[in-house]
């Protein structure tokens, strides 16, 4: 990757001018009709690309989508600055500001030792900062943004609700509650009624994964990862022996699979 020896704020500096020369007039078609609701969908794009590229191992190919990732914020600030709402400065001094007010166990006097303990912290005098702006109070769950993935979100969900004891106290509950929400859904009357009940396993199974100590989002990106694997094995191996995937029949292609599976 090419190496410049201009410092990061000179660089970051350019490609904030680089926006707002693509947003002025004479500009890029394309990126002067662009709106914060238009952007959304390439945002989310972008940091599952940065995703996929942590979970390659390529690190050079992460460097790239990092910095895709980073336009986003910068092309959004663009659009509000262009609106007098705020600009990207704004941006970093709220950051920045939020990093020293929320680490005062670094830049301050008090102390945390653990993990654990800065992330009670950072709860505390975040819903202190809330009570000083004079918000209302809110809803456990509305702090739990509804534009998350759907698994995502199920697990912020099941993990702020266990903050005030609303949780199996044994995984041994969570697993005996997967039992009979399967058996309601095999017991499902119409495909409204299973699309209910898929819901309610799925939510009990994210839920389980928290009770593991796993991220159910990431866990179904691994296993969707190591599906393609596997199926791309399938069906390489039969091009390679001339034989279509229609053609294959199941008994086929469950042969290859099982060759790709013990092939780890």
């Amino acid at each position: 990757m090419e190496q410049t020896s201009a410092s990061p704020g000179e660089k970051f500096d350019r490609l904030v001018s680089i926006m707002a020369r693509l947003r002025a007039p004479g500009g890029c078609p394309w990126d002067r009709e662009q709106t914060h609701e238009s952007l959304k969908k390439y945002l989310l794009e972008e940091t599952y690309e940065v995703l996929d590229a942590i979970d390659s191992g390529d690190w050079d190919h992460l460097a790239e989508e990092l910095g895709d990732l980073m336009l986003q914020p910068v092309f959004h600030a663009q659009v509000a600055g262009e609106a007098g709402r705020f600009g990207i400065g704004d941006a970093l001094d709220a950051i920045n500001e939020k990093l020293v007010r929320r680490h005062p166990h670094i830049f301050g006097d008090a102390r945390a030792d653990t993990a654990d303990e800065v992330k009670i912290r950072w709860d505390n005098i975040k819903a202190e900062e809330k009570r000083s702006k004079g918000a209302a109070p809110a809803a456990l769950l509305d702090s739990v943004p509804r534009a998350l993935p759907s698994l995502a979100e199920a697990q912020e969900i099941g993990a702020k609700v266990a903050k005030v004891g609303f949780d199996w106290p044994r995984i041994e509950q969570v697993y005996a509650k997967l039992d009979e929400e399967t058996a309601e859904l095999r017991q499902a009357r119409d495909s409204a009624h299973a699309e209910e009940e898929l819901g309610d396993l799925l939510f009990v199974a994210v839920n389980l994964a928290r009770h593991l100590n796993v991220n159910a989002e990431l866990a179904l990106r691994k296993a969707n990862a190591k599906f393609r694997r596997r199926f791309a094995h399938v069906e390489s191996s039969l091009a390679a022996q001339g034989v279509a995937l229609e053609e294959a029949g199941l008994e086929r292609m469950e042969e290859k699979w099982l060759e790709a599976k013990s092939a780890r």
